[in-house]
């Protein structure tokens, strides 16, 4: 029974319900305070009740249920995960299907959030068969007519026979032989993009890629309840290759597909390789072709407008803006705000007399219009997108913030920004940037490359108190000495190692370099170019790619002109960096290491006080440089694995964060302890005799 201050008042007599409203309703006021009460105590009750169902229980409770049917703890518990609660739901379930395909890759899935597959190599064995239990799939000799199987050769949906491989499969060396279960783990997710106008190529040739690059479309995965139902090819992100989707258009064309164009229905659209684009000759002029590899569209007719496209490309992690859950990161969100939708001019909302304090817009569109934005005095105003959508803001020219005063403040929100820097020349406290994408290089080509990749994304003049860049990819930065720029898990990309990622805006000459920046704070980001600051007041797991340049003007790569004040920890820079004191950083870490051990080895044989030659010293020094330094799968903006540390990355750099996880932007996602925890469960619900690899496909 629910107690609200309605329904006690109504429990008092009347004449006492006169009264009080005579005297100001104090009584009414105390029952206010008691229903107050009263629903807090109510609302403990059905959370206790809800406390024994491991479904609605609080996370804190979750491992007390876990107990109760001895679901071991794991070693390491991944923040990004959350609570256990899948695996200890599905724990007796696991027990009653131990060693499965299905229920390995259910706890796969469960443990690391990763779409999985298992794959019992022994089934893809070449072996002599039985003449009563014949295997007619199970060919020596694969059959090249078949293409579908030739396309999954060495894949996770792999049906061609192997001879046997003898190497150990936990190194992820060998796979097939009789004993071996390979665990197929998908990093990559698939997000969507809906109803985003294609970026018009010619009359008749459009990219899905709304900043005109050639991009990759990726499976949208089907759901997957039931611990009995294998993985199949349509249940995870991968991307969508040319030859299946022409064979079931179906399972990939649709609205609630994987891509879709408005307005063309699946009877139209022809799959194509659309690498040399070419044209439709004698076809009817209502036929759309589509290369899903390329992310390329080719129109028999030429539409009148840009057609509106759903679909879907691959990338690690929520960041950079997309539409992904992002509610929590709005700065205003109580307060009522103006909405713009496609085709109304956002410039518009921004000119607005009677501007409100939030600006939010409503669509994933395209808005190709010069931008502005004056400031008022004491003013708070924040552009956003609306959650779950990501507009792209096509700039002829700069968009600059003006106007403002030491109050004032700005924030923008989950918006794709390409073709001009956001230039900000206004006096502000404090400039916010959440989920925001301000393109590297400020546009790219068809081919991906960088247009400008030695103009900076973001100038920041030095009215403004303090820049706070969160879950971003930006360009180079330009600061003055009096600005603070705090970055936390983002990208800062100046297109090239040897480029500028963070310095002062003003040169002396067009080809001197650029003064110190301000101060400069970064945690868990990765960082692509040179940089010099004034201060480093902070930096902390994160990745520093920087190289010099021919006869480079600057002492370092990385060059902190103020050492006194500061701190670098769990970070790897460029040996020789000039930054405050560092602690535990790569590779100097390393190299200490290796010092220490081949000095105590040294002291076994010449005496406990002696002591390395320098010579020596610096041999060990040499010979962990060219090893010990960060790998990516790719280092180009726009590609599905950008700054996505390689398998082959040093152990040093993927597990060297204060908590083991990996340095760098991808830093929260803990993917070594996914892996950790994986294993760990492996060796507990593998059949005897069994040996388990876990193999990444993206």
């Amino acid at each position: 029974m629910s107690f609200d201050t309605k329904r006690l008042y109504e429990l008092l007599p009347a004449i006492y319900r006169i009264r009080d409203t005579e005297q100001g309703e104090p009584l009414r006021a105390l029952l206010d305070i008691i229903a107050g009460q009263a629903a807090v105590l109510e609302e403990n009750l059905d959370q206790l009740y809800d406390d024994q169902f491991v479904e609605t229980c609080a996370d804190w409770v979750v491992p007390y249920i876990g107990d109760l049917v001895a679901a071991r703890a794991l070693h390491h518990e991944a923040p990004a995960l959350g609570s256990p609660r899948a695996m200890v739901a599905n724990t007796i379930a696991y027990r009653r299907r131990k060693g499965t395909a299905a229920m390995l890759e259910q706890l796969a899935v469960d443990v690391t959030g990763w779409r999985s597959k298992a794959v019992e190599f022994f089934q893809l064995l070449a072996t002599t068969q039985f003449m009563n239990h014949l295997r007619p799939q199970n060919m020596f000799a694969s059959d090249l007519r078949h293409w579908r199987q030739l396309e999954n050769v060495n894949a996770p949906f792999d049906e061609i026979s192997h001879t046997v491989d003898t190497r150990h499969i936990a190194n992820r060396e060998g796979k097939y032989n009789i004993p071996n279960i390979g665990i197929f783990l998908w990093r990559l997710g698939a997000y969507r993009l809906s109803r985003s106008p294609a970026f018009r190529v010619s009359a008749k040739r459009y990219r899905f890629s709304p900043l005109g690059n050639d991009a990759p479309l990726f499976i949208h995965p089907e759901p997957e309840d039931a611990l009995t139902r294998r993985t199949g090819p349509l249940t995870v992100p991968d991307p969508i290759s040319r030859r299946k989707m022409d064979a079931a258009l179906g399972d990939f064309y649709g609205i609630d597909r994987s891509l879709y164009i408005e307005g063309v229905p699946p009877e139209n659209v022809v799959v194509c390789d659309l690498s040399k684009w070419g044209t439709f000759h004698g076809s009817p002029t209502d036929r759309v072709g589509i290369d899903p590899v390329l992310g390329r569209i080719l129109f028999a007719s030429a539409p009148s407008t840009p057609p509106l496209v759903t679909f879907h490309y691959g990338f690690s992690a929520d960041l950079g803006g997309g539409e992904y859950e992002r509610q929590n990161s709005y700065q205003m969100r109580a307060q009522p705000f103006d909405q713009v939708t496609a085709p109304a001019l956002l410039q518009a909302a921004l000119s607005a007399p009677t501007r409100g304090g939030a600006i939010q817009v409503t669509d994933s569109g395209r808005y190709e219009e010069a931008l502005g934005l004056v400031v008022k005095p004491a003013e708070k105003i924040e552009l956003r997108a609306a959650n779950e959508q990501r507009p792209t803001l096509v700039l002829p020219g700069d968009f600059v913030i003006s106007g403002g005063d030491e109050t004032a403040e700005v924030t923008l929100n989950g918006f794709l920004i390409t073709g001009g820097s956001l230039r900000v020349t206004a006096k502000l406290a404090r400039l916010r940037l959440r989920h925001c994408t301000l393109v590297p290089g400020l546009a790219l080509d068809g081919d991906g490359v960088a247009q400008q990749g030695d103009t900076p994304s973001l100038v920041v003049g030095p009215a403004v108190d303090t820049v706070d860049i969160d879950h971003c990819i930006v360009g180079g930065i330009r600061a003055e000495t009096e600005t603070k720029v705090e970055l936390r898990n983002s990208i800062l990309d100046a297109t090239s190692p040897t480029g500028i990622a963070f310095a002062a805006a003003a040169n002396v000459s067009p080809t001197s370099q650029p003064a110190a920046g301000g101060t400069l704070s970064v945690e868990n980001c990765t960082v692509i170019g040179r940089v010099r600051a004034r201060y480093l007041e902070l930096a902390s797991n994160s990745i520093f790619v920087a190289e010099p340049v021919t006869q480079d003007p600057w002492p370092a790569p990385i060059f902190i002109e103020r050492r006194q004040t500061g701190c670098v920890r769990f970070c790897y820079l460029r040996y020789g960096s000039l930054t405050p004191r560092r602690y535990r950083c790569q590779p100097e870490l390393e190299m200490a290491t290796r010092i220490a051990a081949a000095e105590a080895a040294a002291r076994k044989i010449f005496g406990p006080t002696y002591n390395l030659p320098e010579f020596e010293r610096e041999t060990i020094r040499q010979g962990v440089l060219p090893w010990l330094k960060p790998s990516f799968t790719s280092r180009h903006y726009g590609r599905p694995a950008y700054c996505q540390l390689r398998l082959r990355a040093p152990e040093q750099i993927r597990q060297g964060a204060d908590d083991e996880s990996e340095m760098g932007a991808f830093h929260a996602l803990f993917a070594p302890q996914r892996e950790i925890n994986l294993r760990v469960r492996l060796d507990e619900y593998l059949r005897f005799s069994l040996s388990a690899g876990i193999f990444y496909v993206t």
